[in-house]
């Protein structure tokens, strides 16, 4: 029997609760939206549901706006990967506003990749 396909379903976007990174636990949306109101802890984001992915790959980036690391070096994009651990899976993908606020304002974009291929994208505005 051939393997059913992964799908995937953005469940939810915007400004959410304070999210604890330690736990399996999705952060609770507060606001569906693209337009944020940025303040120091703000965290946003989209939930992607996937299912039929157990064992499979996400690839992702976060595309932010040019703030500098503690050397004075432009940070580049936040990339990485998350394995799909069950066949009805959720899986966060978003950022927290830490300081100095005003670096972080403008455009955040938001991507994940199954195979190379797009499966969600957001872009946030935050101001």
């Amino acid at each position: 029997m051939a393997k059913r396909r992964p799908t995937f379903k953005i469940y939810s976007y915007g400004e959410y609760a304070e999210w604890d990174r330690t736990s399996k636990n999705i952060p609770k949306i507060l606001e569906f939206s693209t337009e944020i109101d940025a303040k120091i802890g703000t965290e946003f984001g989209y939930v992607l549901h996937i299912k039929n992915g157990k064992g499979e790959k996400l690839d992702f980036e976060i595309d932010h706006p040019p703030f500098t690391d503690e050397a004075g070096n432009i940070r580049p994009p936040f990339t990485g990967e998350q394995y799909i651990r069950t066949n009805d899976f959720e899986f966060y993908l978003g950022d927290c506003i830490w300081e100095p606020l005003e670096d972080k304002l403008g455009k955040w974009e938001l991507t994940t990749w199954y195979k190379g291929q797009v499966v969600a994208h957001k872009i946030f505005n935050l101001k």
